[in-house]
């Protein structure tokens, strides 16, 4: 007897379980934008978020977590190493979510509606922190010593001061979104998939946090926040116990190589399902 088969193999998504495409298009730009928009909100506060930077400092140190200078030092070792880390932090974090939102609702919609849900709530709880907690980045922090490498080796998405940039708030240090969305995403695929390469998916946050560190964006703890809000909104949105993941449904009969995984609709009826076989008779009953 042929042995049945341990995984099952890729399956065609379920369309049915796809939310409406245009309601997801500008239910995300709509988060995307209000986001935005807060961020530029919550500008100015240069006072507080200074302060706020030295206290993050002393508690770094007095938890003797490693200076964020050690992983731009071995970055400044080479021009090409730093520009593109730096290229990495400025293009990679929105787009690198974008395409996995995109993906998981093509290909896997049955965890695409959670990934969003997760992403919207850790965004929301990013922007509310941002409000409270204005910090300033380690490379505006003189008793740091580190280099702004974005606007000496560039490129940089921030303008050369906050008070002239119109385009981001440069106080929402903590937490860092772009190792948020990176665990999420590494995360989401590795929970979608079942390629054994799977797991090289967490290089994405192990970079991003060497890069947000190494260009002096971010403390070490701007990261941990952001991990520990992402846990928080994962097990809000936690699916019920014994609800079917969307990579583990097989897309034809036979494909995990066992019938019984298929059984008959609770909707059919007996007639509907047909005559089944006669049952054998035990040895020694009465016939």
């Amino acid at each position: 007897m042929e042995p049945a088969r341990t995984e099952p193999v890729d399956q065609e998504p379920d369309i049915r379980a796809r939310p409406p495409l245009v309601r997801e298009f500008l239910l995300v730009a709509g988060l995307f934008l209000a986001y935005k928009f807060g961020r530029r909100a919550a500008n100015g506060h240069a006072e507080e978020a200074f302060r706020n930077a030295g206290n993050v400092w002393d508690l770094e140190r007095a938890l003797h977590l490693p200076g964020e200078g050690v992983v731009q030092g071995l970055l400044l070792h080479g021009e090409t190493l730093i520009h593109a880390a730096n290229t990495y932090y400025a293009t990679v974090h929105f787009p690198a979510t974008a395409l996995f939102l995109v993906w998981l609702y093509w290909r896997r919609p049955g965890h695409y509606a959670r990934s969003r849900r997760v992403l919207a709530a850790l965004t929301a709880a990013a922007l509310a922190l941002h409000l409270l907690f204005p910090l300033a980045p380690p490379r505006m922090l003189p008793v740091a010593g580190l280099v702004d490498t974005g606007q000496v080796y560039g490129p940089t998405v921030y303008g050369p001061t906050p008070a002239t940039d119109t385009m981001a708030n440069q106080f929402a240090a903590m937490p860092s979104l772009h190792v948020g969305w990176a665990v999420m995403v590494a995360v989401g695929l590795i929970a979608a998939t079942r390629s054994r390469w799977r797991w090289l998916w967490l290089l994405h946050p192990a970079i991003t946090l060497l890069v947000v560190v190494g260009t002096a964006n971010h403390y070490w703890l701007d990261a941990v926040v952001a991990v520990a809000l992402l846990a928080v909104a994962l097990a809000a949105f936690r699916p019920p116990r014994g609800a079917p993941s969307g990579s583990e449904q097989p897309s034809r009969p036979g494909a995990w190589g066992n019938t019984a995984a298929f059984p008959v609709a609770a909707y059919a009826t007996a007639a509907d399902a047909g005559p089944g076989p006669r049952a054998r008779p035990r040895a020694g009953a009465v016939r």
